[in-house]
């Protein structure tokens, strides 16, 4: 067994949509690596930070991530592996890769109570003093605007009617 502890400086773009790891960013990979019968059994963390948008008000957002991974690398054989040993080495790249832009999430707020933006104004709600939405009625509705349970006292539809 061993346990090996490195940085790794991403050579290019990580992940899509609003959040990403930008080339240059920096991923902390802690690894043990354990000898099996069938291969080399890898087991550990990455953390890095990632940056994008928030996905309602389109602010900025950063944070960090830690994920956990485990993968058997098998010795090269009869049968077809996702993982192999090459050459006495193994190669944690895709393996890391793929644990930490699973993680992203994949609609990224900048806080959890984010208003997003006014649906007329394109403002920002949580820096308008009311932070109310503006009300933007559907045109397909307005004649029900001016229904009101008022207008429609003394029927009431929920009772049946007796028979004599």
């Amino acid at each position: 067994m061993r346990e090996v502890d490195f940085d790794v400086t991403l050579p290019e773009h990580w992940g899509e949509g609003l959040v990403a790891f930008p080339a240059g960013e920096q991923v902390h990979v802690e690894v043990r690596f354990e000898s099996v019968h069938e291969g080399i059994l890898a087991s550990g963390t990455a953390d890095s930070r990632y940056i994008g948008e928030c996905g309602r008000c389109l602010r900025e957002i950063e944070a960090s991530v830690e994920v956990e991974f485990q993968e058997l690398f098998a010795y090269p054989g009869d049968e077809a592996n996702d993982f192999e040993v090459q050459d006495d080495h193994v190669d944690l790249e895709t393996l890391v890769r793929d644990a930490l832009v699973l993680s992203l999430p994949f609609q990224p707020v900048c806080r959890p109570d984010c208003p997003g933006l006014d649906t007329i104004t394109g403002e920002r709600l949580a820096d308008l003093p009311d932070a109310e939405p503006r009300q933007n009625p559907d045109s397909r509705w307005a004649a029900l605007a001016g229904f009101t349970p008022e207008s429609a006292a003394g029927a009431d539809d929920s009772a049946p009617t007796p028979q004599t």
